[in-house]
């Protein structure tokens, strides 16, 4: 990083990152206020913990980083979250549990359907409705009004086949 201080009065600098970039792009500079305590990265007034260019910063000048790590991070302060006694807790079968004053009952239309193809969840909408067709057809004649197992002229493609017509 290469740090440039424009008052030193102000605490304030500007510190380019010059690693860790790919060629080509240009360096990234940063504006540090440590009166303040911000930088243009955001992390330092975010986390209330020194980013790496107010470290930069501090060690240009010979200020001590760690003045300007908040009290959260100490561990005075980590310790005084653990510092309450946790109760242990009793045998289990000591425990008082009242009693149910009502009973629980299954909503059964709730239930999955175990037979046939899973219900669809999705929400239909206008997309979704297709025109009517005008009845089946047949898959051999394409003939409306009947399917293939009730053709009338079944036999005669069930009879017929690639071969016979050949002598």
């Amino acid at each position: 990083m290469n740090v440039e201080i424009y008052s030193r009065r102000l605490e304030t600098f500007r510190v380019t990152e010059t690693i860790g970039r790919r060629p080509g792009l240009p360096p990234r500079s940063y504006g540090v206020d440590l009166r303040n305590r911000q930088c243009d990265c955001r992390r330092f007034q975010t986390l209330h913990y020194p980013c790496a260019h107010v470290v930069a910063a501090c060690a240009k000048v010979n200020l001590n980083v760690e003045q300007f790590v908040d009290n959260v991070y100490t561990l005075n302060r980590t310790l005084r979250v653990w510092e309450n006694e946790f109760h242990v807790l009793s045998d289990l079968s000591t425990w008082e549990v009242p009693p149910t004053t009502f009973e629980l009952v299954p909503d059964r239309g709730l239930r999955r359907n175990l037979r046939g193809c899973p219900q669809s969840t999705r929400i239909r909408n206008e997309m979704d409705i297709r025109e009517k067709s005008k009845g089946t057809r047949c898959g051999l004649c394409r003939l409306a009004g009947h399917n293939r197992s009730k053709c009338p002229q079944r036999n005669y493609h069930v009879g017929q086949s690639s071969r016979s017509g050949r002598n």
